[in-house]
Parts: C-alpha cells; sequence; structure tokens
C-alpha cells in the first residue's frame, strides 16, 4: 500500500506545481468528480495562486460532466464515468472552456460503496493535458478509505502535472 499523504506532504506538492507553473507561465485548470474539488483546493490554499490558478469544475454527477464539460452521453452509457474515455473527455472539455495551458481531470471510487469487480473502490482515471498536445491518461487502484482514496488521487494529480510541464 503506497503511503496516505499527509496535509503537510499535500501542500508541498501544491508548492512544487507553483514553482513549475510559474517556471514555464502556464495556467492550471482541473476537472474533478471523485475529489470533490480537492486538488483546486490544493492548489488555492497557496497565497498568489491566480498567478497560475485559472479555474476549477467539480462534476461529480453524470449531468454535470455532460454540462459543463462535453462529456458525452454515449462515452457515459458505453464506457460509465469511471473511465478512460470519461477522463480524457473531462480534461479536454477542460481545456475547451477556460484559458489554462493545462489541465487535469480525476473521475474515480472513492467509497466505500459503488464498486463493482470490474471497477472496484479506489478504481481512479486520472487525465492530463497541455494545450496543444496529447493528453495522457493514467488508471489506478488505490488502497485506503474514502479519504486515502482522495488524498492518493490529488498526490498523483499534482505529480502529473509536474510531469507533463516537464515535456
Amino acid at each position: 500500500m503506497e503511503t496516505i499523504p499527509d496535509d503537510a506532504t499535500l501542500r508541498r506538492s501544491a508548492e512544487q506545481v507553483a514553482e513549475t507553473l510559474r517556471a514555464k507561465r502556464a495556467m492550471l485548470a482541473t476537472a474533478e468528480s471523485c475529489t470533490g474539488g480537492w486538488i483546486a483546493k490544493a492548489c488555492t490554499d497557496l497565497a498568489g495562486s491566480s498567478e497560475w490558478f485559472e479555474s476549477a469544475a467539480v462534476t461529480y454527477s453524470n449531468r454535470a460532466k455532460q454540462a459543463l464539460l462535453g462529456v458525452t452521453s454515449a462515452t457515459l452509457e458505453r464506457h460509465g464515468a469511471v473511465s478512460r474515455e470519461c477522463a480524457l473527455e473531462m480534461v479536454a472539455g477542460v481545456l475547451a472552456r477556460f484559458e489554462a495551458s493545462v489541465a487535469v481531470a480525476v473521475t474515480g471510487i472513492a467509497g466505500p460503496g459503488g464498486g463493482t469487480p470490474e471497477k472496484p473502490v479506489g478504481t481512479v482515471w486520472i487525465a492530463w493535458q497541455r494545450r496543444g498536445h496529447e493528453a495522457l491518461v493514467e488508471r489506478r487502484r488505490f488502497d485506503g478509505d474514502r479519504d486515502a482514496v482522495r488524498r492518493q488521487t490529488v498526490a498523483v494529480a499534482l505529480e502529473g502535472v509536474r510531469r507533463i510541464l516537464r515535456v
């Protein structure tokens, strides 16, 4: 089991993201489902975040994913909200709607319920994209309770932002 990041660790991750975004003169936007805005919170907890943080869309319901991010009903019907396809549509949608130069999207099952044999609790899809570049997407399976799954998702999402900016 991975170490569950505490508040101080998440803050350090956000500070590193801020440093990288400032150096690249880039702005970040998030599209969040299972984290409920926690990635945006970690970023905006930092003073001066308006220099590098553009916006966040918390799209917990399927209806919100469709209305705010343009996720298609066909994707949701065919693959479900917790899928590679949905994460990719979410990250593309947030980039299309805001002025950010880089975006991250997360969708998953934080638990304790909602899991299936095919998509157990802890399944999370994370997508990152820089404007004008191909998106990157990963499926992760995190252990622990709801808080642990969400904390690990935030940490991996933030690290991925730094990684995608190194390209």
